[in-house]
């Protein structure tokens, strides 16, 4: 659970007033998204880190880059506006289980319809935790909190069953007490060309007692390399199986078209694009009737 301490063009200065609870799993994924940035020589002038509203969601806030934190479940459909006005950013979206799962699921699930080109990294830690402890969409059955008194009733929420239902093209999972394996994981999701989705496990230490990271240790497994990626009903299996969650790459496939190339979108950024004629908007618009 060694944090990476490798400086990089990404940090912020050691005086940022960074708002997470000491030995919070943030810090650590934090480290592994920086060190992956990193490696991958990103300039940090084209990337833009995109949130929403949560404890995960002021990940964006630590880092040195270009960021947006929206509102409450809406990071994707701002993710997907910044790709669609300039196509030559690396778009990715940090959150948490609740603010994608939850807030954000409608998004979620038509996010992946459309297979932009942005990637998708769920800081998974089971539980809300900016707003003191209740269950969040993917909190096991019979975990006890300050509102569900008697226990989570409910079956928790499956991203990753989800996101091979409707054919997300990369879709992996990682735990963020492992750096050097989340590192890996995330550059593989970020090199991906269309939607990619990174469930990240990630313990809270205040208010998730359960889900600690020894629980995490034990109730996980790495797949073996002779895990097929390109098998979807494997996956499949894989992501719906009782007992240890898997972690890596479950699938990936190349087979879908990006959406923008299917909406033919210019990688002249927009702004620097010449607004159509009377004539030629409303023929486009017409096109698209």
């Amino acid at each position: 659970m060694i944090m990476n301490k490798t400086p990089t063009l990404f940090d912020m200065p050691l005086t940022t007033d960074v708002a997470w609870c000491p030995g919070c799993g943030n810090f650590m994924l934090q480290s592994a998204v920086k060190a992956a940035l990193h490696e991958l020589a990103i300039d940090p002038k084209n990337l833009v880190l995109v949130s929403g509203i949560g404890q995960a969601a002021k990940a964006p806030q630590y880092l040195n880059v270009n960021m947006f934190n929206g509102l409450h479940g809406r990071s994707l459909p701002a993710a997907l506006g910044i790709k669609l006005s300039n196509r030559n950013l690396v778009v990715v979206v940090e959150s948490g289980d609740g603010d994608m799962y939850g807030e954000g699921g409608n998004h979620f699930i038509h996010a992946i319809r459309r297979n932009s080109d942005i990637t998708v990294i769920v800081h998974n830690n089971m539980i809300y935790g900016l707003t003191k402890g209740q269950a969040s969409p993917t909190s096991q059955r019979g975990m006890a909190t300050p509102v569900q008194v008697e226990g989570v009733m409910l079956e928790p929420f499956n991203p990753l069953a989800v996101a091979l239902a409707l054919n997300a093209p990369f879709i992996a999972r990682a735990y963020a007490g492992d750096v050097e394996a989340t590192k890996k994981i995330i550059m593989q999701a970020v090199r991906f060309r269309g939607f990619s989705i990174v469930d990240v496990f990630q313990p809270c230490v205040v208010f998730n007692k359960v889900n600690t990271y020894q629980w995490f240790k034990e109730n996980t497994f790495y797949l073996p390399e002779s895990h097929d990626a390109l098998d979807r009903a494997s996956a499949f299996g894989l992501a719906t199986a009782q007992g240890k969650f898997p972690l890596g790459v479950l699938y990936q496939s190349e087979e879908r078209a990006v959406y923008e190339d299917l909406i033919d979108v210019s990688y002249t950024p927009l702004h620097q694009q010449k607004p159509p004629d009377d004539k030629a908007f409303h023929a486009m618009i017409n096109d698209y009737r």
